[in-house]
């Protein structure tokens, strides 16, 4: 069945697009990890607030960046009609003014739960760190800045997934603002860049028609490729350097089980993932995408069993009269 023919309930699921929630929810999973560590325990309540934040961000990334992407996504259709995904506005499933009122309406919720989680648990600056975070996709998608239009659109997106919100999340559950393990982050805004690359591949020719900047439009889906490939590998090993590099906040029985999954997970996408007949490039971003999301997400698990054994980590924790302070 055509998405537009479905119930109105599910129209909107599928605008929501939960096949790339990932990007966002291992974000907000990687902060909430730097968060524990840093205090040592799990607060429910900051887990919940955040969690509410993170799917209020996602909508409204979703919905306000198909909106500014209208256009384009137009001409993708058109040029791919049995290869792409039916669009949520140019294939009817929602109309334009419905997916606008939604994203901006779920913006304005974000920014109330900013403001609550501010309020119920004394961390000053939320609400405006939200705002932050929301700003990005204004100067992404819309105009007059509008940089996914002219060139920047990879770099904002890095900055938003990669730095702003799990910063959020991880000041939401720990409560400290520069939290000690915030040292893993530089590695992932390189993981959510290499993400960024990826995303364009598959738009080359519309993004191009419909007068869109992005990498690959400037410099070829080969170049983007083996980028996103190099930004991996470098992400990898800054990762397993922490230990050296910042031994007051890793240690190697942390970092391991983490340079091990992605190391796999790269393997298959060295393996599979070579094929360019596919102008969607399907298979590579899935596999680089799972790469991504599976190191994100183990790196937030270890970070925080290790703060919840040692009691936090940085000053008295790991590496420091903690664990593996030997």
């Amino acid at each position: 069945m055509h998405p537009a023919e479905l119930p109105l309930h599910r129209r909107w699921f599928y605008a929501l697009k939960p096949g790339g929630w990932p990007k966002l929810l291992v974000a907000a999973a990687l902060g909430h990890g730097i968060g524990i560590a840093s205090a040592g325990r799990i607060d429910l309540v900051a887990l919940a607030l955040g969690a509410v934040f993170t799917m209020l961000h996602l909508a409204f990334v979703v919905l306000v960046n198909d909106w500014g992407d209208r256009d384009v996504d137009e001409i993708k259709r058109r040029l791919y009609p049995d290869q792409c995904s039916p669009k949520t506005i140019p294939d009817d499933v929602l109309d334009e003014r419905s997916v606008l009122l939604g994203g901006t309406g779920a913006a304005a919720l974000a920014l109330g739960v900013a403001g609550l989680a501010e309020h119920l648990l004394a961390r000053p600056g939320l609400l405006l760190g939200g705002a932050a975070c929301l700003l990005l996709l204004v100067l992404y998608t819309l105009p007059p800045v509008r940089l996914n239009y002219r060139g920047g659109g990879e770099v904002l997106e890095m900055l938003g997934a990669g730095f702003f919100l799990p910063w959020w999340n991880a000041y939401v559950q720990g409560g400290q603002a520069m939290p000690a393990g915030m040292v893993v982050l530089p590695s992932f805004a390189l993981l959510c860049l290499a993400s960024a690359l990826a995303s364009g591949l598959a738009d080359e020719e519309s993004d191009r028609l419909g007068g869109k900047r992005t990498f690959t439009t400037s410099f070829g889906p080969i170049a983007v490729r083996q980028a996103a490939d190099g930004l991996v590998i470098g992400a990898m090993l800054v990762w397993a350097a922490l230990p050296w590099l910042a031994p007051y906040h890793a240690q190697v029985w942390m970092v391991l089980p983490v340079v091990v999954v992605m190391v796999s997970d790269y393997r298959e996408l060295v393996s599979e993932g070579r094929h360019l007949g596919d102008p969607m490039h399907r298979r590579y971003k899935e596999l680089l995408h799972q790469c991504i999301w599976r190191g994100g997400l183990m790196m937030a698990a270890m970070l925080a069993i290790a703060g919840l054994l040692s009691g936090g980590i940085g000053g008295g924790g790991i590496g420091c009269g903690g664990i593996g302070s030997g």
